[in-house]
């Protein structure tokens, strides 16, 4: 369980997220949305461990945050950042390998490790990239990469941040529904993600940001509301109900 207790973040005096009061039990997917600059970054980035709250506490499993060493927090949490550029000339599974450090102790990857690794390349169906140079994949097969780099690391927690970007709807899906399987685990996962539609299929849990602070949260039905979203993106839209029961969301043309 992650728990955030009045969380807020300043830098050179911009509050970039403020207040923010949240319970995210094991087993569930939650989204967070809203539109650029709204703090859904920061705020991975908080729980994540990488920012500390200017004021606030998040606490993991019963624990502040900042009460466990880094290699401990590795092997509970993993976070896939937005930007990720690697500069040197790793294969696939090199980088996927990353993934195992905080279990290695100083020592070299085990036959163990490369197994782990290989089976994370084979969940995003990358194992045919195993041996290509990083730098030489595209994005959507980087992306891929990436994700199974924290499939890898073997977490209770996964933050993602945008892991659909670059890709193609198919491997959108393939993520998404990976992303399910391990919450169907007893996992955890909490994204950020702009494709509201995605959200809307695939979350348990919405929180929506504007300008770093909660303007909703709770169910896709309950947060993506015509209301809500006209207030949060300042255009409006029109809401569908999908044949599957969530809430289908099109921006109208007439805003431009």
């Amino acid at each position: 369980m992650i728990e955030l207790e009045d969380v807020s973040y300043q830098i050179n005096g911009k509050w970039l997220v403020q207040d923010i009061n949240l319970t995210i039990k094991n087993g569930l997917l939650w989204g967070f949305v809203g539109p650029n600059g709204a703090g859904k970054s920061t705020l991975l980035r908080l729980i994540s461990g990488e920012l500390i709250p200017t004021t606030g506490e998040i606490s993991f499993f019963g624990k502040p945050i900042n009460s466990y060493e880094p290699k401990e927090l590795a092997r509970l949490r993993a976070y896939l950042q937005q930007k990720r550029d690697i500069n040197f000339p790793f294969t696939a599974l090199e980088v996927v390998l990353f993934g195992r450090y905080p279990y290695l102790n100083g020592t070299k990857e085990t036959t163990s490790d490369i197994a782990i690794a290989k089976k994370a390349l084979r969940n995003v169906e990358a194992d045919a990239f195993t041996y290509r140079l990083y730098q030489t994949l595209s994005g959507g097969e980087a992306s891929r990469i990436d994700v199974a780099r924290i499939l890898a690391q073997s977490p209770g927690l996964f933050l993602l941040d945008e892991p659909t970007n670059h890709l193609d709807p198919r491997h959108q899906l393939q993520i998404l529904n990976l992303c399910k399987n391990i919450c169907d685990e007893g996992k955890t996962v909490i994204t950020a993600i702009h494709d509201l539609n995605l959200a809307s299929m695939y979350a348990d849990q919405l929180l929506m940001l504007k300008d770093g602070v909660s303007v909703a949260c709770g169910s896709p039905k309950s947060v993506l509301t015509q209301k809500m979203l006209t207030e949060t993106y300042n255009i409006s839209f029109n809401i569908i109900p999908h044949p599957n029961g969530y809430p289908w969301v099109m921006p109208c043309t007439k805003n431009f």
